[in-house]
């Protein structure tokens, strides 16, 4: 009983953190309330907790500023932050599940670059290589980059609504691919996650079979960079039909 109450009070705790935004340099006690759902006296209890140990700073007049505690767990976060670590784990799974390519893309000025590549286990696969440096304007990744970098056109506009983009024999008339992206801290566009293969195989699968694998690798992987998993659709929760874009 006392174990259950003692992560009670943690979740309680860290709601108090979670319910300030990037909008919000401070929050009253009565924000704080409707926020958090908590009664003002339990969040001032906890809140002398959270402060006695630096992540919370309450003033004077009562109002509620994050504490220096969390810029210092922020910047050993990032120093000791490798994708190396993260992302080959979340490709394998992809292979795992589709039997083909799976990679990892970001943008170099004009060009995108294959940060990290699993192989699929077959004797027919469309080559690609980490450090390969391909062009943004043709195949999947490419059009996934543009897009939430932004790039004016209706075609990169319906990319950013389905948060997916298909490209079949573009880069090369044999192969396909499809791509979606992955988000980090304040849901910044940090990469494209794609799947690939020779193009009757991926149109076999069709993108019934591969969105939802994608999707949840991407939001497995924007949920360990930070970023909020809900930017990306749950299609295992909630199986929709998406139409094949060009």
């Amino acid at each position: 009983m006392q174990a259950q109450e003692g992560v009670a009070a943690v979740e309680r705790a860290l709601s108090i953190l979670d319910a300030f935004t990037e909008r919000d340099e401070k929050l009253t006690l009565a924000e704080l309330s409707k926020r958090t759902g908590l009664y003002k006296s339990t969040l001032l209890r906890l809140g002398k907790s959270l402060e006695k140990h630096g992540y919370l700073l309450r003033s004077d007049e009562g109002v509620f500023r994050l504490g220096s505690k969390l810029l210092y767990l922020g910047s050993l976060y990032q120093r000791n932050f490798r994708t190396l670590d993260f992302v080959p784990q979340v490709l394998r799974q992809i292979v795992e599940d589709l039997h083909e390519g799976a990679s990892f893309y970001v943008r170099d000025a004009d060009k995108r670059v294959c940060l990290h590549r699993v192989e699929a286990f077959r004797a027919v696969r469309d080559s690609i290589h980490e450090g390969d440096r391909l062009p943004l304007s043709v195949g999947a990744a490419g059009h996934v980059i543009l897009a939430f970098d932004n790039a004016r056109g209706a075609r990169y506009e319906q990319i950013r609504q389905d948060r997916f983009a298909a490209s079949f024999g573009e880069r090369d008339p044999e192969t396909a691919a499809v791509a979606c992206p992955v988000f980090a801290l304040q849901q910044r566009f940090i990469g494209a996650l794609s799947v690939s293969g020779p193009k009757y195989r991926i149109e076999a699968l069709g993108l019934d079979r591969i969105l939802p694998v994608l999707f949840k690798q991407a939001r497995e992987l924007t949920r360990v960079m930070g970023g909020d998993p809900a930017q990306l659709p749950n299609l295992t929760a909630k199986p929709r039909k998406l139409k094949r874009t060009a």
